[in-house]
């Protein structure tokens, strides 16, 4: 009932509202074995994991590292200039211009190439990787998940890291603190209600996540660049989102991005929910 809340929201009802307050709760939590209204699949077919860009770049990097025995890393922890160029010429990304984002860079490093660091963290994080004597080394686990009998389960091992126990806000420079991850259960269902047809960033913030007046106290509103650095991206590099960009008028450099799901987000993600009102999510 916040003026604020109410002003930022703009007759918009977000799509949460329709959950009795048991389903809502539920998705608060993290998906586990005795907590089922978040399910993520483990049975996928090679060609569902080949198209998410970080379970396929995630095989490139595993394959790379069983090929030359482990590929070597700086004092920092992070992959050489030399193994970074030859990922710049097997890493494919969505929405990523490999040229203009190194126009200013004389060399290249590792967390200049967001693709290759993005999906080397994941995987170190996942215990499919690990650092032993100045190399980066396949784990026995990391090994087993290059064969077609366990390869399923890859991007449902990395997807319930990235989101209930990495912090993407590094992707969003820290803005507004865990919001909306703190919720991702939440934002994901809600994605899974109101994301079918194309829908800008704006809107899907508004309709996915639980807002706070604290967020929008502020001098601009930061939440658009929150969801998108969190959720909404992320999403779209596990392969669960298309994106598609408009040039905002009277603008020369601005777009507005627009999403929608992928198939593949209803093949890994389903929810054991309930909601109170039949009539239809209120777009």
């Amino acid at each position: 009932m916040d003026s604020q809340v109410q002003a930022w929201l703009d007759g918009l009802e977000p799509a949460w509202t329709l959950l009795t307050f048991e389903s809502l709760q539920a998705l608060r939590h993290e998906p586990a074995a005795t907590r089922t209204a978040i399910r993520i699949a483990n049975d996928l077919s090679c060609d569902e994991i080949a198209r998410s860009p970080i379970a396929r770049n995630t095989l490139i990097l595993l394959r790379a590292a069983i090929a030359h025995g482990g590929l070597p890393l700086t004092a920092t922890g992070n992959l050489t200039r030399a193994v970074v160029a030859k990922m710049c010429t097997l890493v494919a990304w969505p929405d990523y211009d490999q040229a203009d984002a190194f126009r200013f860079n004389k060399v290249i490093n590792e967390p200049d190439f967001l693709p290759l660091h993005v999906v080397r963290q994941l995987v170190q994080a996942a215990s499919l990787v690990r650092a032993q004597h100045g190399k980066l080394v396949a784990t026995p686990l990391g090994e087993s998940l290059l064969s077609e009998a366990r390869q399923g389960s890859l991007l449902a091992i990395l997807f319930h890291l990235a989101f209930w126990h990495m912090d993407l806000g590094y992707f969003g420079r820290g803005l507004l603190g865990s919001w909306p991850q703190k919720d991702a259960g939440v934002v994901l269902w809600s994605l899974s209600a109101c994301a079918n047809e194309w829908q800008s960033a704006e809107k899907l913030t508004r309709l996915c996540t639980i807002p706070e007046p604290a967020m929008l106290s502020g001098a601009w509103d930061k939440s658009r660049y929150a969801m998108e650095a969190r959720i909404l991206r992320p999403l779209l590099w596990f392969g669960l989102l298309e994106q598609r960009s408009e040039k905002i008028p009277n603008s020369e450099f601005g777009n507005r991005h627009f999403y929608r799901k992928a198939q593949l987000f209803d093949r890994l993600l389903t929810f054991a929910v309930q909601v109170e009102l039949s009539e239809g999510v209120r777009h």
